[in-house]
């Protein structure tokens, strides 16, 4: 059976990835820095035959890096690793002439050195099995919002290195894929006050990333 490593998984996106691909039929390890959520996306996923591991944590930390690996590999061994787990930054942003440099930082150890750290972690499982690599990204990668200068930065950081994963590692696929703009809390802080309803629910956009697992297009950006 497949495994998959999810990070993030608890809430948002993430959340409806684990359910998605748990429903798929993959054994999945997941994580998030709220134990109770993980212990309740656990529970909803307890009678799941391929086996659900959640782990509480913080991607920074290389510990708890090991664990998700760790259980990973009790598995069976990581086929997929969706690098999910990220940080906006200050709400409401500011403009990058007033951005503190400490919590900028902060954004890209979370959504640029952690997810690369775990990624060098699972190459070596990946490319056994001829995996795949997901990075989530962002349309503020590529367009120049106002306010938007930390997150989008670092965004744009996580795709030059998938760009360059997916040149470097040719048997194992690599997508960035942008999920689009969605009802999550995340969007929810970059737009304090506002009314996001008319956004997607992050669950929409699922059958479109497990056809990326069945599927297998060529490494590249992927928008959802």
């Amino acid at each position: 059976m497949s495994v998959a490593i999810v990070t993030g998984g608890t809430r948002g996106l993430g959340r409806a990835l684990v359910d998605g691909v748990v429903g798929a039929g993959w054994s999945v390890v997941f994580d998030g820095r709220n134990e109770e959520r993980v212990r309740q996306v656990a529970a909803a996923h307890r009678d799941a035959a391929g086996g659900v591991v959640g782990l509480a944590g913080d991607v920074t930390d290389s510990w708890h890096r090991a664990a998700l690996l760790a259980e990973a590999d009790r598995l069976g061994g990581p086929d997929l690793l969706v690098n999910n787990a990220g940080i906006l930054g200050p709400s409401p942003q500011p403009a990058l002439a007033d951005y503190p440099l400490d919590v900028l930082r902060e954004v890209y150890e979370v959504n640029v050195l952690a997810p690369l750290a775990l990624t060098q972690a699972a190459l070596p499982a990946l490319r056994e099995r001829k995996g795949a690599l997901v990075n989530v990204t962002s349309d503020a990668a590529v367009e120049p919002y106002e306010g938007w200068g930390g997150y989008g930065s670092a965004k744009a950081a996580v795709e030059q290195a998938s760009r360059i994963l997916a040149a470097e590692e040719p048997h194992l696929r690599v997508w960035w894929v942008d999920p689009g703009d969605l009802r999550t809390d995340m969007h929810q802080e970059a737009f304090p006050g506002e009314d996001i309803s008319d956004r997607a629910e992050p669950h929409t956009v699922v059958p479109a990333f497990l056809r990326l697992l069945t599927e297998r297009p060529a490494s590249g950006r992927v928008r959802l």
